[in-house]
């Protein structure tokens, strides 16, 4: 039996408003500029792998860069100093969002402006570095990723324990200017204290210290070296594995790149999954939401690395299980 007109106008004039109350729910994607603020060097191990990936994440969303989005990119080169006047240049080109990676960058875009959004990654606490008064409702201009729970350390030392079995010994290399480091430091020696094992706590301020600071661990006869999420860390991860490697000295991290330059494990978020959602923030805040109105999310999911070559270069053999646990195993 067919329709009636009437009933077909009705059908007609509903699907009408159906999608005109769409397309004002959402409306057309209209040109934006975003400033990239990092503390990092162009060309760095895996940094053009992380903004390809910020870059593919907002492409999926809509804003695709030479079309209806300009990135503008600032590093500093590892030279912190410049931070401030490369925030302040981002904020005179008024772009709609700074996105910061790193504390120090974090740092200098909260002081430049106190209006245009800011989006952030950081391996260490917000709250604990005082980007954030509160995780589930920020305030102000400023949301993002943080990638870091102090609790990690505790895993990080069991994960020590299962491939040196019967370890008492075990340095732990910290960057006292890290504003997260006394809470990381408290929390991994509550940690090793509960499972009987002495932290050796090794001070690094710059990469000139990291020579010192492996001939330190081996005064004091440590067994393994844990190295916590800092991006001082992460940037001399290829020099770190390589002292570490010296020194046959087997490394946990919560960097997964420092396992792929040649540590032994690593336990901790993701740098992919962080930046990925860095974008994720750029798209809501340009459609529209308010950056402190969205909460800073923390991670939820951790990948376990094993990097076996670096595991028979040390003489130490993987137990099958951890094996079996591990996300990624580096042949």
């Amino acid at each position: 039996m067919s329709r009636s007109p009437i009933r077909l106008i009705v059908i007609l004039a509903l699907g009408l408003f159906i999608t005109a109350f769409a397309t004002e729910a959402q409306p057309p994607l209209t040109r934006a500029t975003i400033g990239v603020l990092s503390n990092a060097t162009p060309g760095s191990p895996g940094l053009a792998a992380l903004i390809d990936v910020f870059r593919q994440e907002l492409r999926e969303r809509g804003w695709a860069e030479g079309q209806n989005l300009t990135i503008e990119y600032r590093y500093a080169e590892a030279k912190a100093e410049r931070l401030p006047a490369l925030a302040a240049e981002l904020v005179g080109l008024q772009v709609d969002v700074i996105v910061a990676f790193s504390a120090p960058a974090i740092h200098a875009a909260k002081q430049a402006t106190t209006t245009v959004p800011i989006v952030f990654e950081t391996l260490g606490d917000a709250v604990v570095m005082g980007f954030v008064s509160n995780l589930a409702r920020p305030g102000g201009n400023i949301t993002g990723v943080t990638g870091f729970s102090p609790e990690l350390g505790g895993k990080w030392l069991e994960l020590v324990q299962q491939v040196i079995p019967g370890i008492h010994h075990v340095a732990f290399l910290i960057n006292p200017a890290n504003p997260a480091t006394p809470s990381t430091v408290q929390a991994t020696a509550s940690a090793a204290q509960a499972l009987g094992v002495e932290l050796h706590v090794v001070e690094v301020h710059d990469p000139s210290e990291l020579d010192a600071a492996f001939v330190a661990m081996r005064g004091r006869q440590v067994a393994a070296l844990i190295i916590p999420p800092d991006s001082l860390f992460l940037r001399q991860g290829r020099h770190i594995a390589a002292l570490a490697s010296a020194a046959q000295l087997p490394t946990i991290s919560g960097m997964q790149p420092i396992v792929e330059e040649g540590g032994l494990i690593s336990y901790g978020t993701t740098l992919v999954d962080n930046w990925r959602r860095a974008a994720v923030y750029v798209d809501r805040i340009l459609r529209g939401a308010m950056p402190g109105d969205l909460s800073v999310e923390r991670p939820t999911t951790f990948e376990l690395l094993i990097n076996l070559k670096t595991a028979k270069t040390l003489g130490l053999t993987i137990p099958p299980t951890l094996l079996f646990q591990a996300d990624k195993v580096i042949q």
